[in-house]
């Protein structure tokens, strides 16, 4: 099993049973145990999102804590859902995305972005509202499409309000 799912279900079941978050354990791949990196986790129950949450800046000392407190952060505190049960994590799938760091996009340049590949983040021009949507999702079929949805989550009118567009990419874990 791919170590960073592994590392999530660990977390997740001891959590929901303990109430206790678990160290990362120092048998993880030397990058999980030494780099940072913002990390989005997801959970879904038959193809259907049942909780996602994560950071697109590294919060934690390394990406292990980052996948450990996500992991439970979208399990528990999606403000989408109610907490996911222990009752119901033999149902769920995981998706574990590491993202590298975000570089600014060039106005001319947006619609050259792939959204099958890249990430988006799109900030205000003040800064102060900021959204994020991950690349290759289901259901999004344009860049456009894909920084309009990226607007709405930060409270951006992209017909009157000026933003920035950044690209990441992603290393996608899943089941």
């Amino acid at each position: 099993m791919d170590p960073c799912i592994k590392l999530a279900k660990k977390a997740i079941k001891h959590y929901l049973l303990t109430g206790e978050i678990i160290e990362a354990p120092q048998n993880l791949p030397q990058q999980i145990l030494t780099k940072r990196a913002g990390v989005f986790v997801c959970f879904k129950n038959k193809k259907q999102l049942r909780g996602c949450i994560g950071t697109f800046s590294p919060a934690y000392k390394n990406i292990a804590e980052e996948i450990i407190q996500n992991t439970i952060s979208a399990a528990t505190q999606d403000p989408r859902f109610l907490p996911v049960k222990a009752g119901e994590l033999n149902d769920l799938k995981i998706t574990i995305d590491i993202l590298s760091g975000p570089q600014k996009v060039e106005n001319e340049k947006i619609s050259q972005l792939d959204h099958r590949k890249f990430g988006v983040i799109v900030k205000s021009e003040k800064g102060r509202k900021t959204g994020l949507l991950l690349p290759n999702l289901e259901g999004v079929n344009s860049v456009d499409e894909q920084i309009y949805i990226a607007c709405q989550k930060a409270g951006i009118d992209p017909k009157s309000e000026k933003f920035h567009v950044y690209k990441f990419e992603v290393e996608r874990h899943e089941e």
